[in-house]
This record gives C-alpha cells, sequence and structure tokens, in this order.
C-alpha cells in the first residue's frame, strides 16, 4: 500500500500540470534492470511492512481483549482457591498473554498440591514454570518485529542503489553526447530519484510500526512479570493456608 500510495503521488507529480515532459509511463519504460529488481525488492517490503503490521496488530489487539476478560474470571477462582477451575478458565483464553502465564504456574502448583508443605525447591520450580511462559510468550509477541526493523533499515538504502545507478546511467548519456546540456540528463536524474523515494515512502512506516509493537511488547511483558509476581504471592498464601 505505501509502494503504491508513492507511486500514484509521483504519476500525478509527473503528469500534472506545469509537470516536465517525461511521465509515469516513461519513467517505467525507461528503468533498467538494476531498477526494476530495486523497485521488485521495495515492492515485497512493502507487502511484507502490511502483512506484518495488519497481523501484529491483531495479535496484540485479541491478546489484550481477551486479558480483560480473562482477569476478573481468573481471580474470583482464585479467590475461591479453585485452582482447577482457574486452569480451565486459562485454557480457554489461548490468546491471553496473560492466561498462559497464569497456566503454567498453575499447573505447576498444582502438581503440589498434595505435598503438607511447599519446599524451597517447589517454589523455584514454580517461579521457573513461570520465566519460561514469559521467555515464551515474549518471543512469540516478538515475532515479525526484526523483519520490520530490517526493513526499516534497508529500505533507504535499496532505494539509494538504485538513484546511484540510475545517475551513474545519466552521466554516462552526458559524457556520450558531450555538446548536450543538462536538460538531456535532467529527466534521467528525475527518474533516478523516484527510487529514493520509492525507500524512504517504504521505510517511514516500517520504523514506525515497529517502535509502535515494541512498546507493545513490552508494556504486555510488564504484565506478564506482575501477574507472574501476583502468583507467586498467592501460592505463599496458599500454603500459609494450608499449613495452619
Amino acid at each position: 500500500m505505501t509502494f503504491l500510495l508513492s507511486l500514484f503521488g509521483l504519476f500525478f507529480m509527473f503528469t500534472g500540470e506545469g509537470a516536465p515532459s517525461f511521465g509515469f509511463y516513461e519513467i517505467v519504460k525507461s528503468l533498467t534492470i538494476p531498477g526494476w529488481v530495486v523497485i521488485v525488492v521495495l515492492l515485497l517490503q512493502s507487502i511484507y511492512l502490511i502483512a506484518v503490521g495488519i497481523e501484529r496488530w491483531m495479535t496484540y489487539n485479541k491478546a489484550k481483549q481477551q486479558s480483560r476478560q480473562y482477569a476478573p474470571k481468573v481471580a474470583q477462582a482464585l479467590k475461591n482457591s479453585n485452582i482447577d477451575e482457574a486452569i480451565n478458565i486459562s485454557d480457554k483464553h489461548k490468546d491471553s498473554h496473560l492466561a498462559m502465564v497464569v497456566s503454567s504456574g498453575l499447573k505447576e502448583f498444582a502438581a503440589h498440591q498434595g505435598t503438607a508443605e511447599i519446599s524451597g525447591d517447589e517454589m523455584e520450580a514454580s517461579k521457573r514454570a513461570l520465566q519460561r511462559a514469559i521467555a515464551v510468550k515474549t518471543a512469540e509477541l516478538k515475532r515479525g518485529l526484526a523483519g520490520l526493523a530490517t526493513v526499516g533499515s534497508t529500505a533507504p538504502f535499496v532505494g539509494l542503489f538504485g538513484t546511484v545507478v540510475g545517475i551513474i546511467g545519466a552521466f554516462n548519456a552526458l559524457r556520450a553526447n558531450e555538446t548536450a546540456g543538462i536538460g538531456a540528463v535532467g529527466g534521467s536524474i528525475a527518474e533516478a530519484l523516484v527510487a529514493t523515494a520509492f525507500g524512504i515512502a517504504v521505510a517511514v512506516p516500517a520504523v514506525w510500526l515497529f517502535n509502535y509493537f515494541t512498546n507493545k511488547v513490552t508494556s504486555f511483558g510488564i504484565e506478564m512479570e506482575n501477574s507472574a509476581s501476583e502468583l507467586v504471592d498467592y501460592f505463599i498464601r496458599q500454603k500459609t493456608k494450608q499449613l495452619n
């Protein structure tokens, strides 16, 4: 989409009133093999950017909504000391980042419910289960973000490569016709700069989405860490009640 919007913008720029004699069709027709390679690479990066952006937005939105529904339900179950019900509720909210973490801790805690008291090793096992769940879910939430960072950092250079190749071709044409003025190669230079425009148009939203989604993952990570800490406190209170 970013690529297409840029393409349309450049089309109107080159074909509108007062535009130079070269237009959209002339630019496309004059592209060399390196120019087409640059355009195709930027198009693929733009498609990847759109696909990852939509998929990550849907994933984060679903995780946020399910977590809002999940939190009060599991809190009520734990308040009633019903571990099995809390586990069942967690398993029904598979898209919630909180549910995955809490479920792992509850299952580890339930495995030691038959013991008279919780030992230090058993408590550490529960903490490790929570940390493993957080690490797995965080990695899952970060999926695709490295690709966005790559697109944001490389797209301008891909476009710049196309521009450099185009300018080299323009100066070669000028050297072949030494009597020609700048007007003879002005169109070629402007066409070469189109690649840079495409590269910037792809890179800017990629960087923006990367930063936006990274902040989302950080917020989810804080929520999971807080939930894990509260769950450990709950385990300690439950075992204290059993001892008393």
